[in-house]
């Protein structure tokens, strides 16, 4: 298959990712998707980090396998423990997210940000590195917001679950003074307008979907590698039944989900 028909894989520990994929179709008309949602492991946020790193291969190797010309990691976790190996065990370029630490300090202005992240991205010595390098003239309050990510696919936005621990883990960031907030999971966007009316108004919320969405665009027009017929496939470990309900509650339409077992 030429590289300018082949899709682009993507894939999360459930269907956070969901939220990079509409901004890289939006940017990416064109192109032909893969997405991988490896919801039998979700979460990852509490999983030991070798485990993570063994999945983020093995997920990357299969979609390479079944035609990826191009990988995005759809999951701050999987970045924060597993880019560089991933990028090792592949041959295509491999586009990982992680929180929007350094645009949100270059946007602050009470010198106060806050990451909204699961507790295994926090802890990362990635994410370390990048609140040093890129935020050492304010301070940044890292909450860790264990169950958010997955309450949020399985019980759905708007559950009491979810609210209840949106008040748990917005409101100290409302208590500091933050007056920018990073969205660091990619589940987050879709409680995006919960997080908003948690915090005072004026305070700006930062995720990373339309950049992964601009890196992916310059790294495979650097190699001529765009095209495709705008096809989307989707496919998990888990049940793919359930998969396609949660899919249809958060992407707004009914698609097609195949059982892969990697």
């Amino acid at each position: 298959m030429s590289p300018l028909h082949q899709p682009i894989g993507v894939f999360d520990s459930g269907l956070g990712g969901l939220t990079v994929l509409a901004a890289l179709r939006t940017r990416l008309p064109g192109e032909d998707f893969i997405y991988f949602a490896d919801t039998h492991f979700l979460p990852y946020g509490e999983k030991p980090e070798a485990f993570i790193q063994a999945r983020g291969q093995a997920i990357a190797q299969a979609l390479v396998e079944r035609g990826a010309k191009a990988i995005v990691v759809a999951c701050n976790t999987a970045t924060a423990a597993a880019a560089e190996l991933i990028r090792a065990a592949v041959s295509v370029p491999v586009v990982a997210l992680e929180p929007a630490v350094k645009p949100a300090a270059a946007l602050t202005r009470t010198g106060v940000v806050g990451v909204l992240a699961t507790t295994r991205t926090l802890a990362s010595q990635r994410y370390q590195r990048l609140v040093q390098t890129h935020a050492e003239s304010v301070r940044v309050i890292s909450q860790p917001c264990p169950g958010l990510a997955e309450a949020i696919e399985t019980q759905g936005p708007e559950s009491a679950r979810v609210q209840a621990l949106l008040d748990e883990y917005v409101t100290p960031l409302a208590e500091a003074g933050a007056d920018v907030v990073v969205l660091g999971c990619t589940h987050y966007p879709w409680v995006r307008a919960g997080i908003a009316a948690r915090l005072p108004e004026g305070v700006t919320i930062v995720d990373t979907g339309e950049a992964v969405a601009r890196q992916v665009e310059r790294r495979l027009e650097g190699e001529s590698h765009l095209g495709g017929h705008g096809k989307l496939q989707l496919a998990t470990s888990g049940n793919p039944l359930l998969v396609r309900e949660t899919v249809a509650r958060l992407w707004g339409s009914p698609l097609p989900v195949e059982a892969w077992s990697i």
